[in-house]
């Protein structure tokens, strides 16, 4: 797939700077693939992986859109920060979400960008290069996959809906409690629930009409950033889980299609205490 042609025709210039960047990072994730066993791969925490891909990608991403965009600040998972000039403009990148899928040969990860006024997405990329599926989206612009216009789902009764979330593991277990109560209380009433593993995705999926809805606690602004964006743009709605905490800040998020939204977030705040 020529990656300029998975665009909307009308996308802006910076659109297909951030597409040509994932790109890059794309192929170089797709041969890092075919030698996983040659990979270096320590932990950050318990169970939150890091490999040479991770890296390599990150900074093929750095590279092209930093000599692009200098002024630009950036926020990178691998790399954190990094203050751009006087612009309040900056980047915020996963350069491989769903790691672990990646390093046990799962076919379900992506390349996320965002960009971004403070924490307000702009512009996102969310590239698939094992699908070679790329959702992108502008604010004001609508969202598209492979450059075909993508919506959310029709309204749904909860009994028939989908819904996916992430689970917390290893040394991120926090809000464990309140994930397995927030399964107790969905579950029963919908048509299932799944769990894939890469967040970015996930929010791509609602966007697309593959899910009804997602919510997760206490992930990174990189993993959400781009996908925020593209429900928005989809029609859909997200709303932080912590009423009077920024989504981006908690990493905590009710993303759906907007008819099912207020029933769900009952579900998930029954009888828990955030503070």
């Amino acid at each position: 797939m020529k990656i300029a042609d998975a665009l909307p025709q009308d996308a802006s210039d910076i659109l297909h700077d951030m597409a040509a960047a994932a790109d890059l990072a794309g192929r170089a994730l797709l041969e890092a693939a075919s030698q996983r066993a040659s990979l270096k791969v320590t932990q950050k925490t318990a169970g939150d992986f890091v490999s040479d891909a991770d890296m390599a990608a990150e900074k093929l991403i750095f590279d092209y859109l930093l000599e692009r965009y200098p002024g630009y600040g950036w926020l990178g998972e691998e790399t954190g920060a990094v203050h751009g000039g006087s612009s309040s403009l900056r980047w915020i990148v996963d350069p491989l979400d769903g790691t672990t899928n990646f390093l046990r040969s799962l076919p379900h990860w992506a390349v996320s960008i965002a960009l971004c006024d403070g924490d307000t997405p702009l512009a996102a990329i969310i590239y698939d290069p094992a699908k070679q599926e790329l959702f992108s989206a502008e604010r004001g612009h609508g969202a598209y996959l492979n450059g075909q216009t993508i919506r959310v789902s029709e309204d749904t009764t909860l009994d028939a809906a989908l819904l996916a979330t992430g689970l917390p593991a290893g040394g991120r277990i926090t809000y464990l409690p309140h994930s397995l109560e927030d399964i107790a209380a969905t579950m029963p009433l919908t048509a299932g629930l799944r769990r894939w593993g890469a967040a970015s995705l996930d929010l791509a999926y609602v966007a697309a009409g593959r899910l009804d809805c997602y919510w997760e606690r206490n992930l990174g602004p990189w993993d959400i950033a781009a996908g925020i964006l593209l429900v928005q743009e989809a029609g859909g709605r997200v709303t932080p889980l912590w009423p009077d905490k920024d989504i981006l800040t908690s990493g905590s998020f009710v993303a759906s299609n907007g008819g099912l939204h207020d029933a769900i977030v009952a579900q998930l705040n029954k009888d828990h205490d955030f503070r």
